[in-house]
């Protein structure tokens, strides 16, 4: 590969295939800039680096640490940084984020996913059940629904109201930076959707997370804002990233026939598969926005208070000098550990739950069509052109009966 530029950094084929690009930037520019629409962001993209961004102390996830170019630019989500939407804990630094996690983080513990299991695994196979023919789409009829439900029934979004959540939802999800009229409209839509959801919670509680969130709010213990931010959060980001995990995962697997036979050979490897699932493709193209608060020198480049940053967690993931042979898809890797869900003190908090979702999810889809194939040329996939998550628009299956 030529090393006199660098391969574009946006557009379609840099969504089907951002790895050649990220690793020229690896090789030759591991810390540099980047234009955005309105401003320019530092890029982070070896491992070592990311780490050291992911965990800095001086690097802020508030907004409001953001330069005024950036706060201008209509950039992270949501677009206009309103406080009914933007006061959780992916926004807030310190006490604050110690604060909001701790409300939610006993939701989200492994055994308590772990005590999901069955639920994902009924919700998967009455989605199974309902296909018929012998082409599906895996992303549209199993890798949306799934998720959507699951977090749904934990905050206790009623039945009736989630086909609404699941239109606004998708928008903000998959849409470019620079649909901003269509993701301003569909926050609008959201912003009304959990304020009604909470209202309901007042006079009708029940046995859920925004229910317990409301009572707390009662106490003094989250502000109004916190509340609805924090419902936000755990409702989008509570389903995106399994979302793009279930479809970039089963797509590697249908690209790689040799790690499927073996996986069809041997359940067992499940969560291996899907813990290279996240390093290999992973759902998160880059963690979400920092800001220096002083000056900080990373990867040899002097950064200023309030410039953006965001860490390629795609990029570190195939760092060589910590991956041997990255570009393979090889379960069972041992060494150091990949940088699907971040690392430090916002590691996701839902990943969990999203490797209980996608484990029974691929398992069924795996058990179920022994003869699965893919139904069009991997060339042809649609992929998310967001800046901050990697999936796919659809996956077309074959299920071989």
């Amino acid at each position: 590969m030529s090393t006199d530029s660098c391969p574009p950094l946006f557009g379609p084929a840099f969504d089907a295939d951002p790895y050649p690009a990220f690793e020229w930037l690896r090789r030759n520019a591991p810390v540099t800039r980047v234009p955005l629409p309105g401003c320019e962001a530092w890029l982070v993209t070896r491992y070592e680096d990311a780490v050291e961004a992911l965990t800095h102390p001086s690097l802020s996830k508030d907004p409001a640490s953001g330069s005024p170019e950036w706060r201008a630019a209509s950039l992270g989500l949501p677009l206009d940084h309103r406080p009914s939407l933007a006061r959780h804990m992916i926004n807030a630094d310190g006490e604050d984020h110690s604060r909001l996690r701790r409300l939610v983080s006993a939701t989200f513990t492994p055994r308590r996913m772990e005590g999901l299991r069955a639920r994902a695994q009924e919700v998967t196979d009455g989605l199974l059940d309902r296909l018929d023919g012998d082409e599906a789409d895996l992303v549209a009829d199993l890798a949306y629904p799934l998720p959507i439900t699951i977090i749904c029934d934990l905050l206790g979004v009623p039945e009736e109201d989630r086909d609404a959540f699941h239109r606004l939802a998708s928008v903000i999800d998959s849409a470019a930076a620079s649909e901003v009229e269509q993701i301003s409209l569909a926050t609008d839509g959201l912003e009304k959707f959990l304020s009604d959801l909470v209202t309901l919670k007042r006079t009708r509680p029940g046995d859920d997370l925004l229910t317990e969130l409301v009572r707390r709010s009662h106490r003094g213990e989250i502000h109004p804002d916190e509340l609805t931010s924090t419902a936000f959060l755990l409702l989008i980001a509570g389903h995106e990233t399994t979302v793009a995990l279930i479809g970039n995962g089963l797509l590697a697997l249908l690209r790689h026939p040799e790690q499927l036979a073996a996986l069809r050979a041997d359940f067992s490897l499940l969560p291996d598969v899907v813990d290279e699932m996240l390093r290999y493709d992973g759902p998160v193209r880059n963690a979400t926005w920092r800001f220096p608060t002083e000056p900080v020198v990373i990867g040899g480049q002097r950064m200023l208070p309030g410039d953006p940053v965001l860490v390629s967690l795609l990029a570190a993931n195939r760092d060589p000098s910590v991956f041997p042979d990255p570009d393979a898809f090889s379960p069972g890797r041992i060494g150091e550990p990949h940088l699907g869900f971040g690392r430090g003190p916002h590691y996701c908090i839902g990943a969990a739950l999203a490797k209980v979702e996608a484990e029974v999810a691929i398992g069924s889809v795996l058990r179920r069509f022994p003869r699965l194939a893919l139904a069009t040329d991997p060339g042809e996939l649609a992929w998310w052109p967001s800046a901050i998550m990697r999936g796919l628009f659809s996956l077309p299956v074959r299920l071989g009966g």
